[in-house]
């Protein structure tokens, strides 16, 4: 059993976030991108996230970069929604069902004190049965339902919304 250590990303390990990230949109239906991204694409994402407010988590077995999630601002701007973020996460599918999500969402829980985050909450395709049973299992609890709104292709799936209130 490998040991899955939980660290803030670095700006170097965004060419493996992506690299998990396009796995992801490949596989189809699991996010909203139906194009791989790029490196360059996604610094300016990756800049918004800070290890104070919204950080990027990744996590790492023997040094190399496995998975990661992230928290998000929910409607930016908003001062009335800055306890709520958007966790979204993914995983190396060499690594899938290895605990890798399980441990980040963990994490990611926990520090929502220090980060003063008292809501959660994580919008999925309904195609994304494994995510669906992962939330669950922390908690999260279905907030809503828009069908039939991502198109792949002719083939229509809905958004899932998923939320968790962590602390009052």
């Amino acid at each position: 059993m490998h040991i899955i250590d939980i660290r803030i990303a670095h700006l170097e390990d965004l060419e493996w976030l992506i690299g998990i990230y396009n796995q992801a949109i490949a596989a189809g239906k699991l996010t909203g991108h139906i194009a791989p991204v790029t490196v360059e694409s996604q610094k300016k994402w990756f800049r918004q996230h800070t290890a104070k407010q919204y950080p990027i988590y990744v996590a790492s077995i023997d040094g190399q970069v496995v998975g990661y999630l992230t928290l998000s601002a929910y409607r930016s701007g908003r001062q009335a929604l800055r306890y709520t973020c958007e966790v979204s996460y993914y995983v190396h599918f060499d690594h899938h069902r290895r605990g890798v999500a399980s441990k980040l969402i963990a994490h990611a829980i926990d520090m929502c004190p220090v980060l003063n985050i008292k809501t959660m909450f994580a919008i999925l395709l309904d195609s994304n049965q494994g995510s669906v049973h992962l939330l669950e299992k922390y908690g999260f609890t279905k907030w809503g339902v828009m069908p039939k709104v991502a198109d792949f292709g002719g083939e229509e799936v809905g958004h899932l919304y998923y939320g968790l209130r962590v602390y009052n």
